[in-house]
């Protein structure tokens, strides 16, 4: 099967328009429609349905389209590997993790990373989804458990726990409760129970429900939560490692918390040589230990 129409098929199926993988292609749109014709020709089927608002896959288009996404990640992870090989910390690197560690405790720490690599481009992708490192959809991953995923290299980094929080200012105007009943007097910040999130930060939510807490204010992720805590809302849900970067914030009900939550950094075994994921790695352990040692100089466990 000729590659370059493999490679155009491809280009058409992602963009959904001859005109627009034209573009990406530096074809034109006349060329493009000869390679995917000689191309359903030499497979004796039709791989796209043909409308005025674009192209749509056939069923047959779609299991091409499989094989070629993954080909073309392959392909990537080859020439990223070789790539490593040859030069020194430079280039893409495709990092994801959850949207409150990635916004609150990894990005303000990454011009650390920049200053020693300032030729490096990240691209941070935060969202709650495990992403496949195996298939390339990222090269690195941190994640709040340990990944089931197979062939990956993983170390465990810091653990996590869920913990209240407010500001002196809401506590000033609104009192500190003294026992979990009294949160019935507070508004209580935190994600809704069925959205994505830890387990443990899910069941601390549920435990303070169960007291009927007459006011709430629910944000999809611990961001909006922050945001909330610092501009004297109420009493937040909110993980520990917030503790060194927001030192203003008062714990409250200390005697509450969830259980403890893993932090793992996992990548693919093929990229194991890599200059580039050797340097986040490395990043990443020193930024941890930096924590780990501010937290025991502030008394913090």
């Amino acid at each position: 099967m000729d590659w370059d129409k493999l490679r155009i098929f491809h280009a058409v199926a992602d963009a959904g328009s001859l005109t627009h993988a034209g573009d990406t292609l530096h074809l034109s749109q006349s060329a493009v429609s000869r390679q995917v014709r000689a191309l359903e020709q030499s497979l004796h089927t039709t791989l796209f349905h043909r409308h005025a608002r674009g192209l749509i896959l056939t069923e047959q288009g779609e299991l091409l389209f499989e094989a070629t996404s993954a080909m073309i990640k392959r392909l990537d992870a080859a020439a990223a590997r070789i790539r490593d090989s040859e030069e020194e910390v430079y280039g893409e690197l495709r990092v994801t993790t959850t949207i409150g560690f990635g916004s609150l405790w990894l990005a303000p720490r990454l011009p650390h990373l920049y200053d020693k690599y300032p030729d490096l481009k990240i691209d941070l992708m935060l969202e709650e989804r495990v992403l496949d490192l195996p298939m390339r959809e990222a090269d690195v991953a941190i994640r709040m458990k340990e990944p089931s995923q197979a062939d990956l290299i993983r170390k465990r980094l810091m653990s996590v726990r869920m913990r209240l929080f407010a500001s002196p200012e809401y506590l000033k105007e609104n009192g500190t409760p003294q026992k979990v009943e009294d949160m019935q007097e507070h508004r209580l910040i935190c994600q809704n129970t069925n959205s994505a999130q830890v387990s443990a930060g899910a069941a601390l939510v549920q435990k303070l429900m169960s007291y009927d807490i007459p006011s709430r204010l629910m944000i999809n992720n611990y961001f909006g939560v922050l945001q909330g805590v610092l501009h004297n809302l109420g009493i937040g849900v909110l993980p520990d490692y917030l503790t060194e970067d927001f030192p203003q914030l008062v714990r409250v009900l200390p005697e509450l918390e969830s259980v403890e939550v893993p932090v793992f950094l996992a990548y693919p075994e093929e990229l194991r040589q890599s200059k580039r994921v050797a340097a986040f790695r490395d990043f990443v352990k020193d930024e941890v230990i930096a924590y780990r040692k501010q937290m025991r100089n502030q008394g913090i466990r």
